[in-house]
Formats: C-alpha cells, sequence, structure tokens
C-alpha cells in the first residue's frame, strides 16, 4: 500500500490494482485505501515434503492461468511483488505476457516466492542486505504519514487523542495486528511495576485476546486497547516500544527513530530476528529472546530503561539511521519508468495475442 501510494502520488491518474486471496488482510485494507482488489487461489508454499506439495503444481497452473485473466483485463503494464502466496503466480503469469516485473524483499531472509521471482524481474529492490537475492538495497517501503512523521511535534496531541499522561516516559508495547500473548503477558505481569515508577503505557494487546489488569487503568497510566487504528499518533506518544520485530514493524520504528525492545517471534527460519539485528547492531535497539521476555524482565530491563532518557535519545538517533524515509518512492518510480519504457511494445504484442487466441477460437 505504500507504493501504491507512492505511485499515485508520483504520477497522477495512474490505476493501481492489487491481487490478492481471500485468506488476507487485503479484503479489508485494499478497498479502504481506494485500490482495486481482485482475488485469485491462494497457494501456500509448503516448507516440508507432503501431500500438499504434490499438489503444488495444480495449484500453481490454476492460479497463474486466474492472474493472466486479471492482468489482461485490467491492461496491466508492470507488476510489483513482495513474496507471500499471491507473488509466485503474479511474477509466472507476468513473464508469459512480457509484463516486467519489480520485486521488494522485506525480509532479511527472502522467501521461495521472492527467490524465484528475482530470477524473472527486471529490478529486484530488498529492504537489508544479504537477504539470498540480488538486489538493490533500500529499505522497507512505508506509509508517508510514518516516513514523514514528526514525533516530539506530536508528542502533545498524540499522548491526548489516547488519555496517556502528559509527562514522563511512556512504553508503547503491540505484537503486530493479532497481538502477542507472550508481549501481553510479560508486560501486565509488570504491569505495578511499570506505573509505580511512573511509566505511561500505550498497550495494543489484540482483539482476540483479553487482559487481566487487577484495577490498573488510564489513571494509573496504562491505556489498553484491542487495535490501534492511527500507529501514527502511536509512535508520536511513545518513548520506547515493546514489540516483535516483523520486517514492516522494524522497518516504521526505525524510521520514525524509536528506541525498541525487539521480541522475535520464534518460527520459519529466524526471520524476525534477522530483521532486526541490524538495528540492534547499530544502537537503536535490544533484543530479548522469546522465551525469556517474563514481567522480571520488563521489571529489570524495560523498567530502568524507560526511565534514562539520555540513554533513549541515543538509541532513537541511532535507530532513525538505520531508517529509510523513501524506500516506497524508489520503488514506485522503478515501476513507473518500466511501465513507460514497456507499454507500447507489450500492447503490440498483446494485440498479436488477442488475434491469435481469435483465430483458435
Amino acid at each position: 500500500m505504500a507504493v501504491a501510494d507512492a505511485v499515485s502520488a508520483l504520477a497522477p491518474g495512474t490505476r493501481v490494482t492489487a491481487l490478492g486471496t481471500t485468506k488476507g488482510l487485503e479484503g479489508r485494507l485494499v478497498p479502504a485505501r481506494g485500490y482495486q482488489l481482485e482475488l485469485i487461489p491462494p497457494v501456500p508454499l509448503p516448507r516440508r515434503p507432503s501431500g500438499d506439495l504434490l499438489r503444488l503444481p495444480g495449484r500453481v497452473a490454476g492460479a497463474v492461468r486466474a492472474t493472466r485473466r486479471i492482468l489482461r483485463s485490467v491492461d496491466a503494464d508492470v507488476v510489483v511483488g513482495f513474496g507471500g502466496y499471491v507473488a509466485l503466480p503474479a511474477y509466472l503469469a507476468a513473464k508469459s505476457l512480457r509484463i516486467p516485473v519489480v520485486i521488494h524483499e522485506a525480509n532479511a531472509r527472502a522467501g521461495l516466492a521472492n527467490r524465484v521471482g528475482a530470477r524473472l524481474a527486471t529490478r529486484v529492490f530488498a529492504a537489508v542486505p544479504g537477504s539470498g537475492v540480488v538486489a538493490e538495497v533500500v529499505g522497507m517501503p512505508v506509509r508517508a504519514t510514518i516516513s514523514g512523521l514528526d514525533r516530539a511535534g506530536l508528542r502533545a496531541e498524540a499522548r491526548a487523542h489516547f488519555g496517556l499522561p502528559t509527562d514522563g516516559p511512556v512504553v508503547l508495547v503491540f505484537g503486530g495486528s493479532q497481538g502477542a500473548v507472550r508481549l501481553n503477558d510479560g508486560v501486565v505481569g509488570a504491569a505495578g511495576d511499570l506505573v509505580a515508577a511512573g511509566v505511561g503505557v500505550l498497550h495494543a494487546y489484540g482483539p482476540k485476546n483479553t487482559l487481566e489488569l487487577g484495577g490498573i487503568g488510564p489513571a494509573q497510566g496504562y491505556v489498553a486497547v484491542p487495535y490501534l487504528t492511527r500507529m501514527d499518533l502511536a509512535y508520536a506518544a511513545a518513548d520506547l516500544a515493546v514489540c516483535r520485530s516483523g520486517a514492516m514493524t522494524v522497518a516504521e520504528v526505525a524510521s520514525v527513530g524509536l528506541p525498541a525492545v525487539y521480541v522475535p517471534l520464534a518460527h520459519g527460519n529466524g526471520e524476525q530476528a534477522l530483521n532486526a539485528a541490524p538495528v540492534v547492531d547499530a544502537g537503536g535497539g535490544i533484543m530479548v529472546a522469546d522465551g525469556d521476555f517474563t514481567p522480571a524482565y520488563v521489571r529489570d530491563t524495560v523498567v530502568p530503561l524507560a526511565q534514562d532518557g539520555d540513554r533513549l535519545a541515543r538509541m532513537g538517533a541511532a535507530a532513525a539511521g538505520c531508517g529509510h524515509r523513501d524506500a516506497a518512492g524508489t520503488v514506485a518510480a522503478a515501476a513507473l519508468e518500466l511501465a513507460a519504457q514497456g507499454t507500447g511494445a507489450r500492447r503490440d504484442w498483446s494485440a498479436t495475442d488477442d488475434r491469435r487466441r481469435g483465430r483458435q477460437r
């Protein structure tokens, strides 16, 4: 969506169509941002040999056919992909139609879709070095409301918006759109310690989760909400974040210069730890293993850190130095350039292809 917004800003009137599946959040998020959404069958890529692996070629072929129909119907000039269920069929369909492909790899370790797609693409970008694909490192595309955020200037407005204390440190706790039980348990278990130390908390615990705070609430400076719709204001209100380390989370937190305690989700090939490593190595955050994030850790590490303004300032500057504020614009500009270069030739070929299919009928 950040790249789509950048395309629209660079070339107003450009038609942007998003490909998605019924499994993702795109069914809600894409139309809400004003973009057309087309759905294709999801193609999960099995991590281990199984019956699903045997069915994979047929599923991919079906998704490619569906994607080809969509690309023709919207008269696509370029395909921009970010990996995942939708990406591999989109890359294969685009290649078969001679539509140029631009890829962005968000994670520190590229997934299968982008490893395959990188061999077919005209331009390949990555958020960080060493992702496993040969790419131009540009950072992670983030929304303009985040990349241009003035945290200091919005601090008072942001705290008033959430009902947080005007003065004193505030810790932002969030575990992604669904929350994170480990983070919830660790912070709630130390809620009394945080409040006693004068540390405010803005805690997004996830719409499917519940919290038991034992009478602690906004009056004590602890604001708990199931979901944050204004992440820009959440970042502006906070002095320190406690969060997972998905690629987008790390990119946004670093981009706004917010120090963080990263708690990587222990799954897959350790991608989340790799995502946060460059920021942590630069001094912009600290990392703790999922199993070690306990109420005792919050009491002994997070509380003193939140109270140390000088250290937080140094960490914030280091985090900001790791951020890339115009990655979305860079990817969008590359896509628009390729679209402009290839439009005429591709449409000539499409017309020929249409005539050929007409003769076949």
